[in-house]
Parts: structure tokens; C-alpha cells; sequence
């Protein structure tokens, strides 16, 4: 049995897309240590600092030379796997090479740029299918831009909107989260060279240099001082992903609600076997809801982990940073989950227009009721106009009436007055309105995906 859920074979392709699992699986992580100390070999070549060979002889070795079982059994000794990786790989290689092997570096210098290594293809893959989850959207709310279902508050009715307006809604709380994956991207795809305190000793005054020979050959952004304790990168990447997640859980929350049998205005796209049960042959329960609002609830006690590491103690703590390994994978293997699932919804959600007319009219009028105020007021004054139009409501609760009916019944209403009240084009027109408004957002956090 694996310990995480995201590793299972059985629940890991429920939970996180097989290319996320790929970017972090234990031969992806040995290929990106052996490019860190290839790029690290290479630089310092460059500046006279190794021989020549070092590099290239890094690069001829395979991921699959490695026995990653007995790395396992001696990571469990030794309390990370850059010792027993080191080790096998030094045994690799030539003799008169394998002493320069790993100058000046330091575990955490391996690890993290390695992890910086693997994110930058993870970020690759979120960036592509938020940008195709923002494309399905955008269509959605273009399509039903004018189509009318009934805008809801604390869960009750409100006024008319119209679904296009609800699924750009959507749509921009996505952008604006996906806005920032530039700099969070940044922030987290830093090379580390510091050596075992910070100063990377082993280079005198040239240790800057060295550091930055070394991120420019790993094409990572280069640190100004040692990354060792300054975790920041790390906890906004992982606060990042925290708020994604939220973001299109209020999607997935909103739409599940909607599929509920008692509302039935929209639904998942439906594959055959997809959301049934095992008593209950006639289900289509929200698969692509649950597995988007369970990674969002699980999501956050990652990112607290992350942020707890920032406080770490003097020039390299003990198992705050540790900490990290669990976190940071989970957080973007949750994410690939709930994007694979958000992007289905984008793309195939079945809109039921038909319900959503009907649903209109389940309070009898009362939706409208803020308009009647409005249109009753130049006749009957904005406080008598209140009064009456409340009283009204008490009357569709009490009696069955129409609000219509309810606020007719009088007699003394002028009927172009109650026409007024009672008209949907304002609230379509309206809703409709903001909605190129929010498709702008959303395209520039489309071109700042693409950057």
C-alpha cells in the first residue's frame, strides 16, 4: 500500500494526472539531480574550477544505472538521499574525475535546485491547463451570456442573472489567481549554491560568480545571498497553489449545487459508468466536483507546512525544511488532479437552459421584487413602495399568489407601472454587460500564462 493517496495505484489517477506524478517520481528526481551536478560540473570547468570531462562523463550516465531501492535503505541512514545518490554516483565515475565531483555544494544546494529543476515542469503543465480551463469558460460565458437562471444569496433566491454572467464569474476568480503564476514561477525556480553555512567557502571571494556560472548553466534564476533559510519562494508557491484550488473549488462548489436533482440546471459531462454507485444504478454523482473540492480542503494544511518552514532557525534548520518534501509534491499533484477534473467542466458541462427558465419562476415572482420597489416608487413613494411590495411577498408565502397577482390585487397600480416591475430584460442586459468586461481579465491572464 503507498502512503499517499496521490502515489496509489489505485487512487492516484482519481487524484493527480500522470504527467504531474511523472515530474516527481523517484527516477524523475534522480535525472534532476544528475543535470544539477552536470550543470554544476560545467560551470565550474568554465572558470577553471573542475576538469573539462566532469561534466559530459555527469551527463553519459542514466537514471536507470541507479538501484533507487538501496539509495531508499540508505537515505533512511544517513536522513537524506543526496548522501547515498553522491555516493553511487561517484562510483560511476572515472577516478580522476569523481573527486571534483559536488565542489563546494552542500545537500540542500543538490536538493533544492533539483526540486527547482522538477517545478519548472510542473508549472509548464498547470500553466497549460489552466490556459485551456480559461479558454472552456470564456466560450461558456460568451455562449450564455443572455440566458436567464436565477441568481441566489445565503442560498436563496435573489434576482434574475444570467449563466454566463455566473460562469464568468468563474472564470475571472481563475484569472486572477493564474495572473500571478509568472512571479510565483520566479519566485520558486531558483538555483541554490551556497555551501554548508551559506558562504559557499570553497570559492573565496569568487564564490558570486561561481553561483552564478552555476544557475546559468541550470537556467534557473540565480539566488543574491543563500536560499538555505529564506523559504519565502517556497511558501508563496505553495500558498499559490493553496488559492488556485479555491478558486476553482468555488466552480466546482457552485456546479455541484446546480446538478442537485432539485435543481438540475446544469450537469457533468457524462461517460458511461463515470459517478455511479454500487447500489444505486440510476446515479451520476459530481466526480469532477469531489475530486476538485476534496484536493482544496486538503490543500491548505500543505501550504500552513510551507509556511511554518519559513521559520527557520539560523543557517540551516532541522526539519523545517524537511518538512518541505511532503508538502510542496502534494500541493502540485492536487492541483494537476483538480485541473484535469475543472477543465472537463469547462469544456463539456451540460447547461440546461430549460431548468434554469423553470427554476425562474419556483418563488413566484419574488425575484423581482427588488424591481417592483424600484418601479412602484415614483407612484406610491420609495417607503410605501417598500411596504407594499413586502406585504406582497407575505402574501406569495401565504397563499400561493403570484407576486404579480399579490401586488395587483388592489387595484391601484398603473399597469405599465407592473410591467415594469416584472420586465427581465434589465437584469439579462446588465448581467450581460460585465461579461466582455470579465473576458478581458481573462485573456490577459491567458497572455500571462503564455509569457
Amino acid at each position: 500500500m503507498s502512503l499517499s493517496a496521490l502515489d496509489s495505484a489505485l487512487t492516484g489517477p482519481l487524484l493527480a494526472s500522470d504527467a504531474m506524478r511523472a515530474v516527481f517520481d523517484d527516477r524523475a528526481r534522480i535525472a534532476d539531480m544528475l543535470a544539477v551536478e552536470a550543470a554544476l560540473a560545467r560551470a565550474q570547468a568554465r572558470l577553471g574550477l573542475a576538469p573539462e570531462g566532469l561534466g559530459p562523463a555527469i551527463a553519459a550516465i542514466a537514471p536507470d544505472a541507479f538501484d533507487l531501492a538501496a539509495i531508499g535503505r540508505e537515505t533512511a541512514h544517513a536522513g537524506v538521499p543526496s548522501i547515498p545518490f553522491l555516493k553511487a554516483l561517484r562510483a560511476m565515475l572515472p577516478r580522476d574525475l569523481a573527486s571534483d565531483l559536488h565542489k563546494g555544494a552542500t545537500t540542500q544546494d543538490l536538493i533544492d535546485t533539483a526540486l527547482a529543476v522538477a517545478l519548472r515542469r510542473a508549472f509548464a503543465l498547470v500553466a497549460s491547463d489552466l490556459d485551456a480551463i480559461l479558454a472552456g469558460l470564456a466560450r461558456l460565458a460568451e455562449a450564455h451570456a443572455r440566458t436567464p437562471c436565477a441568481g441566489r444569496t445565503y442560498g436563496q433566491h435573489a434576482t434574475p442573472v444570467t449563466f454566463g454572467f455566473k460562469a464568468a464569474v468563474w472564470a475571472a476568480g481563475i484569472a486572477d489567481v493564474a495572473t500571478e503564476l509568472p512571479a510565483v514561477r520566479e519566485g520558486a525556480c531558483v538555483a541554490s549554491l551556497a555551501g554548508p553555512a551559506g558562504t559557499l567557502p570553497a570559492f573565496g571571494a569568487r564564490a558570486p560568480e561561481v553561483a552564478d556560472a552555476f544557475a546559468r548553466e541550470i537556467r534557473l534564476a540565480s539566488a543574491p545571498i543563500a536560499g538555505h533559510t529564506r523559504r519565502a519562494g517556497s511558501a508563496r508557491a505553495g500558498a499559490w497553489l493553496a488559492m488556485l484550488l479555491g478558486a476553482l473549488a468555488k466552480m466546482a462548489g457552485d456546479i455541484a449545487h446546480l446538478a442537485s436533482t432539485e435543481v438540475g440546471e446544469v450537469a457533468e459531462p457524462h461517460v458511461p459508468g463515470r459517478g455511479g454507485s454500487s447500489v444505486m444504478p440510476h446515479k451520476r454523482n459530481p466526480v469532477s466536483c469531489t475530486v476538485i473540492l476534496s484536493a482544496a480542503s486538503a490543500a491548505r494544511g500543505h501550504a500552513a507546512t510551507l509556511l511554518d518552514a519559513m521559520v527557520a532557525a539560523h543557517e540551516r534548520p532541522a526539519g523545517a525544511w524537511h518538512a518541505e518534501w511532503h508538502a510542496l509534491p502534494t500541493l502540485f499533484g492536487l492541483v494537476s488532479g483538480a485541473l484535469v477534473e475543472a477543465r472537463r467542466l469547462a469544456e463539456g458541462l451540460v447547461v440546461r437552459a430549460d431548468a434554469m427558465a423553470r427554476n425562474l419562476d419556483a418563488t413566484s415572482g419574488l425575484l423581482f421584487a427588488d424591481a417592483a420597489a424600484a418601479a412602484l416608487a415614483p407612484v406610491l413613494g420609495a417607503g410605501e413602495a417598500h411596504a407594499r411590495v413586502a406585504a406582497a411577498a407575505d402574501a406569495v408565502r401565504a397563499d400561493g399568489v403570484s407576486l404579480r397577482e399579490a401586488l395587483a390585487a388592489p387595484g391601484d397600480l398603473p399597469a405599465d407601472a407592473l410591467a415594469r416591475a416584472f420586465a427581465l430584460a434589465p437584469y439579462l442586459d446588465s448581467a450581460a454587460a460585465f461579461v466582455p468586461r470579465a473576458l478581458a481579465h481573462v485573456a490577459a491572464a491567458r497572455r500571462a500564462l503564455a509569457a
